[in-house]
């Protein structure tokens, strides 16, 4: 693709670019069916003027958004040259991207274009992959740290990203199996009082994380994977007095554990593994008076080496986009009107969504 740009001078008019698109990307794939993409450009730059004859892409405006859509058009290319299409919702976070690294915002070299082509795990047809720069962050910290803490609001992938690096260590041999724990905190974890099987106690409590494997393996090969010990989803206080080598393991809904349960589980890491615990410190759902083993672990666990805090936020919700919104609203009550514990009582209960 070729840009031609015109930057204005102090007296002239608006800064003007001519972008052409290369023939073996038909317009469509860089516009959209009916014109929707470009749709979505042009209410993302509402003082900028678009206009597409044949190959050529002209924008005219304000000099910091003509150049913002000039580079814009060079990432889609980008991503367009992997033969992954474009989508609206990628454009969009295209454009976030951009937009924040320009204010200041992006802590890194990062461009839309590596973020939207890093494949994590190809699985029955579907490729898994980060779809914000916050997510690519925190998939790479997973590959360069032992213990990696994935902190945000539900919907920000932070389970379902570490649960697709841990099929992909399992398949590269780098681990020799997975182990995925979550605190049945509703239950109070005294899951004997429970009428009912061992499995039919705890499913409920761990049924997201059966339904994301069943996203990234065959179905089938599940129940025989789980039956050699290769996969293991067991309640957290099933972890206790034990030595955990050569594993993945994740422990979700970190923030519903208690302190000595958090320290309980970091020291069960043994040789040649790896830890990652998701949770969302907004979303406690402890009993009152007790503190949670997230919020803590923060303060103690800050600045030691090989250890990786990955930070995401309602703009890295991979949900419906109203979710952001929702989160957002919350967040500005909370600041306002201030929660105890940091915690919604009876906000969310047993979550079932498997993009947390």
């Amino acid at each position: 693709m070729t840009q031609t740009p015109h930057a204005p001078g102090p007296a002239e008019g608006p800064a003007r670019a001519q972008i052409t698109v290369p023939a073996k990307h038909p317009m469509v794939t860089v516009l959209g069916s009916g014109d929707s993409l470009l749709r979505v450009i042009e209410t993302a730059f509402p003082g900028a003027d678009i206009h597409v004859r044949g190959n050529e892409i002209s924008a005219v405006g304000e000099p910091a958004d003509v150049a913002l859509i000039q580079r814009l058009f060079a990432e889609m290319m980008l991503v367009l040259r992997t033969g992954q299409p474009m989508t609206e919702d990628a454009v969009e976070r295209s454009i976030a991207m951009l937009k924040a690294g320009t204010s200041g915002n992006g802590q890194g070299q990062e461009t839309p274009a590596q973020v939207l082509t890093q494949n994590i795990l190809s699985s029955r047809g579907r490729t898994i992959r980060p779809k914000t720069l916050n997510q690519k962050r925190y998939v790479d910290a997973i590959d360069k740290h032992t213990v990696v803490f994935g902190i945000g609001p539900a919907g920000t992938g932070k389970t379902y990203l570490a649960m697709a690096k841990a099929v992909q260590a399992l398949q590269s041999k780098q681990v020799t199996r997975i182990i995925l724990t979550r605190p049945a905190v509703e239950a109070g974890e005294r899951l004997g009082f429970l009428p009912g099987t061992l499995y039919e106690k705890i499913d409920p409590y761990l049924r997201p994380l059966y339904d994301a494997l069943h996203d990234m393996l065959d179905p089938d090969s599940i129940p025989r994977l789980m039956a050699a010990g290769t996969i293991e989803v067991a309640p957290l206080a099933y972890m206790r007095g034990r030595t955990l080598n050569d594993a993945f393991i994740i422990l979700d809904e970190a923030q519903n554990t208690s302190p000595e349960q958090m320290k309980m589980f970091l020291t069960r890491l043994g040789f040649d593994s790896k830890i990652v615990i998701t949770g969302d410190v907004t979303q406690v759902d402890l009993p009152d008076g007790t503190k949670s083993g997230l919020r803590q672990v923060q303060h103690i666990l800050d600045g030691v080496e090989d250890v990786h805090f990955s930070r995401l936020s309602s703009q890295d919700v991979v949900r419906h986009k109203l979710v952001g919104r929702i989160v957002d609203a919350y967040e500005k009550y909370d600041s306002t009107h201030g929660t105890e514990n940091g915690s919604h009582k009876g906000g969310r209960g047993r979550s079932g969504h498997k993009g947390k």
